[in-house]
C-alpha cells in the first residue's frame, strides 16, 4: 500500500510537470515529502471575454484595457495583448425563443476576429470608444510581458430608456461556473444573462435559477448551446412564468469553458451589469457601499446541502456594527434569501462582512445598492470579493469620480495605490495607505502627474491581514447619479509552478 500511494504521488507529479499544471490539489505540504515549495512564475498568457455592452441607440462604451507594470514571463514569448469581436446571436429575440439555437446561423453584428482594442505596453492604458447599438462582445488575450495582471474595463453611458445610467464591468477570464445572486425576473426588471464562448468548440451551459423555495424549473435553460469564438445573451424572465424579485442564477458548463455576466436594467431604478460573486464560502465581504446609498439589498444562497447561519456587520471607517434588526441572516439549504438594509451607511462609506456562526455552510451573496430619490435614483451591484493575496487594478478611472473601498475585516493591513499614467498621456504616482482592523477606508485614488484621458488604479497589498477592495466610478449627469462598482479581485498575474526539469513554457490562465 505504501509503495503504490508513493507511486501514485510520483506519476501526479510528473503529469504536473508534462502539462504545467499550477499546483497538485490535495498533494502533502512540501515539508512533509522534503520536495521544494512551488515556486510562483509569471503567467504567459491571460484570457478576458467582454459581453455585448447595450443595445440601446443612446449607449456609449469606453474599452479601457491595462497590464501593470512589473516582472514578465521567461520563455521569450512574444508580447501582445488584443480584443477581437466575437461573433454574436442574430438577435435577442431569438434567444428569448429558444435559448438552446441561440447563435445558430446567426451573422455577427460586426467582422468576427475584428480588432477592437490592441495593448502596446505595460503601465499606460489603451482606449476604444464606440456608440454602436449592436457593439460585439470581446474575446481577447495577452502574452508575454503583457499577460501579469492584464485588466479590461467596460464603461457604458446609456442616456435614456430602461436601463439609463452607467454600466461598467471588468472584463473576465473564462471558467466553467458562476453565481449570481441578485438576478430578477420582476415586471419592470430585464436581466440578460450573456454567456461567451472563446473557444473554437461549442460549449454547452445549464442556467439554473433559485428563489426562495429552491430550484425554479426552467427546462429552457438546460443545455444551452454556445457555439464556438460568439456571444448568447438569454432574457431570464423567458425561463420561468413567475415574476421573482430575488432570485439566484448559476450558469454552469457542461462542456468548455465560457465566460458570463448579467446586464440588468430597470425601468425606475436604472441598471448596471452583475459581476459574479466569489467562491462560495462560510465568510464573506462584500466592499465597498457609497457612503450616499439610498437602498442596500443583500440577497445570499446557499449552494450545498447545509444550511448557513450568519453574522451581518457593517464595517465603516472607525470600525464595526450590526445593523439594527438584522444582525443575524439565515439561509435555508438550496434556496435564496433576501434582506432590505435600508440606508445602512448613515451617510460613511462601509463594507458587509457576513461571518459563519458555528458549523455553517458556504455561501455566495451581493448587494444591490441604490443612490438618488424618487425618479433620479440609479443602482449598482457588489458581489462577494475575494481578498487580494497580492493585487488587482480597476482600468477606467477618471480624474474626478473615482473612489476606492479598502476593507479590512480581520488585522490591519497596508497597501500601496498606484495610479498610471492617463492613455494619452501623463506621469504614474503611488500612495501607502493603512486600512485599521475591521474598518473600510475610502479613497480617491491619487492622481496622476498630468494625466490625460483614462487611467488605471492597481492596489497591492503590503502587509498586514487581508484587504478586499473595489472602486466606485460616479459620471452624474442631469441631477441622475450614475455609479457603477467593480470588484478588485486578486489579478492572478502569477500561478505556483512545481520545479521540473523541463520548461514549463504553457502558464496561462
Amino acid at each position: 500500500m505504501k509503495r503504490t500511494t508513493l507511486s501514485l504521488f510520483g506519476a501526479a507529479a510528473a503529469l504536473a510537470a508534462v502539462t504545467g499544471v499550477a499546483a497538485l490539489g490535495g498533494a502533502p505540504p512540501a515539508a512533509e515529502t522534503g520536495a521544494k515549495a512551488p515556486a510562483r512564475l509569471p503567467v504567459q498568457r491571460s484570457t478576458a471575454l467582454c459581453p455585448a455592452p447595450t443595445s440601446s441607440d443612446v449607449g456609449e462604451t469606453t474599452y479601457t484595457s491595462f497590464t501593470p507594470p512589473g516582472k514578465s514571463a521567461a520563455g521569450g514569448r512574444k508580447s501582445a495583448a488584443q480584443l477581437l469581436s466575437a461573433a454574436g446571436p442574430a438577435a435577442k429575440s431569438d434567444a428569448k425563443a429558444d435559448p438552446k439555437k441561440a447563435g445558430k446561423g446567426a451573422k455577427a453584428p460586426q467582422e468576427a476576429g475584428k480588432p477592437v482594442l490592441s495593448l502596446k505596453e505595460p503601465g499606460k492604458p489603451a482606449t476604444a470608444t464606440t456608440s454602436s447599438s449592436d457593439a460585439p462582445a470581446l474575446i481577447g488575450t495577452a502574452d508575454g510581458s503583457l499577460a501579469p495582471g492584464w485588466t479590461t474595463q467596460q464603461t457604458t453611458v446609456i442616456a435614456a430608456g430602461a436601463g439609463r445610467g452607467l454600466h461598467g464591468m471588468t472584463c473576465a477570464a473564462p471558467d466553467t461556473s458562476f453565481w449570481f445572486p441578485g438576478v430578477s425576473t420582476a415586471k419592470g426588471r430585464q436581466d440578460y444573462v450573456h454567456v461567451t464562448n472563446p473557444d473554437t468548440t461549442a460549449a454547452v451551459v445549464d442556467l439554473e435559477l433559485y428563489g426562495k423555495d429552491g430550484r425554479i424549473k426552467a427546462p429552457t435553460g438546460e443545455a444551452v448551446n454556445v457555439p464556438p469564438r460568439s456571444t448568447v445573451p438569454v432574457l431570464l424572465s423567458t425561463l420561468t412564468d413567475a415574476p421573482t424579485e430575488d432570485l439566484t442564477l448559476h450558469v454552469a458548463a457542461r462542456n468548455g469553458r465560457v465566460g458570463a455576466a448579467v446586464q440588468a436594467s430597470d425601468e425606475k431604478l436604472g441598471g448596471d451589469w452583475l459581476a459574479p460573486s466569489g467562491d462560495a464560502s462560510p465568510d464573506a465581504v462584500l466592499p465597498g457601499i457609497p457612503a450616499d446609498a439610498t437602498s442596500v439589498r443583500l440577497v445570499a444562497h446557499v449552494p450545498g446541502d447545509d444550511d448557513a447561519d450568519l453574522k451581518v456587520r457593517l464595517a465603516g471607517p472607525t470600525g464595526s456594527i450590526s445593523p439594527a434588526g438584522h444582525e443575524t441572516l439565515h439561509v435555508k439549504s438550496g434556496m435564496t434569501t433576501a434582506v432590505d438594509l435600508g440606508d445602512v451607511t448613515k451617510g460613511q462609506a462601509g463594507s458587509l462582512l457576513l461571518t459563519a456562526e458555528g458549523d455553517s455552510a458556504p455561501v455566495v451573496a451581493a448587494l444591490r445598492v441604490t443612490r438618488g430619490k424618487g425618479d433620479k435614483q440609479e443602482t449598482a451591484f457588489i458581489p462577494a470579493t475575494p481578498a487580494l493575496d497580492g493585487r488587482g487594478t480597476a482600468a477606467d478611472n477618471r480624474t474626478e469620480g473615482s473612489t476606492l473601498a479598502l476593507a479590512a475585516p480581520g488585522k490591519e493591513a497596508r497597501v500601496k495605490v498606484t495610479s498610471s499614467a492617463g492613455a494619452d498621456g501623463g506621469s504614474p504616482v503611488s500612495r501607502t495607505y493603512t486600512v485599521k482592523a475591521g474598518t473600510t477606508l475610502a479613497v480617491e485614488p491619487p492622481r496622476p502627474g498630468g494625466a490625460k484621458g483614462p487611467f488605471a488604479v492597481t492596489v497591492e497589498s503590503i502587509s498586514g491581514g487581508p484587504v478586499h477592495a473595489s472602486r466606485t466610478l460616479a459620471l452624474p449627469k442631469d441631477g441622475l447619479p450614475m455609479f457603477t462598482i467593480q470588484p478588485l479581485p486578486d489579478d492572478r498575474s502569477t500561478v505556483a509552478v512545481p520545479e521540473a526539469e523541463q520548461d514549463l513554457s504553457m502558464l496561462n490562465r
